[in-house]
């Protein structure tokens, strides 16, 4: 029995040994587990603070628009006062009746007066006029409202303006109504051009 008790005794070493290097084996792959663990909780939270950051850089430029632009249906519709007063002195430049009272100058003058205020406060707050004075018509910032014929012009060259565009800032207001040259029988070369086809 001597002998089966050292046999036991070698079996239950070896089992030993092999059940601590088993424990091992386990405590290793537990430590790369908990290393893989900690680098996933760290791609995490570097994703969540990149998230945070442009959470806070959206929610930046969305309080920038509404202080920039906030003002924006405010501001289209008192373009209309401005319309209304370039309307008003011209009816009453035109007015025959009106011509020949002596106080028709003072009250020309009070209208400009309040035109140039309203003019002031609006560059005041970033609205600004479009030029189109011999501009070259461009889509998005003109309305094409007629084109009238004209050699002495280039085609697509702004002759007259029905209706001012604004800016407000780097934003279309509201886009100036024009007359544009075109070259004189355009229409009638396109339509022979259309019957030489047939």
């Amino acid at each position: 029995m001597s002998d089966n008790n050292k046999q036991k005794k070698e079996l239950s070493k070896e089992e030993e040994i092999k059940a601590q290097k088993n424990q091992n084996k386990n405590e290793e792959s537990q430590e790369l587990t908990i290393e893989e663990k900690l680098k996933e909780t760290e791609e995490k939270l570097l994703r969540s603070l990149a998230e945070i950051e442009n959470q806070r850089r959206r929610f930046e430029k969305e309080v920038k628009d509404a202080f920039e632009f906030g003002s924006y249906n405010f501001a289209k519709e008192s373009l209309a006062i401005l319309d209304n007063l370039h309307r008003a002195k011209d009816a009453i430049k035109n007015d025959e009746k009106l011509k020949s009272n002596k106080d028709l100058d003072n009250f020309l003058e009070n209208i400009n007066v309040i035109e140039k205020d309203l003019i002031s406060i609006f560059e005041k707050n970033r609205i600004k006029k479009l030029d189109t004075n011999n501009k070259k018509f461009d889509p998005n910032f003109h309305q094409a409202m007629s084109e009238i014929e004209d050699e002495q012009k280039d085609p697509g060259t702004i002759l007259h303006e029905i209706q001012a565009g604004y800016m407000l800032g780097e934003r279309l207001l509201r886009p100036a109504l024009v007359s544009v040259s075109k070259k004189k029988g355009a229409k009638e070369q396109e339509n022979k051009g259309k019957k030489d086809e047939k």
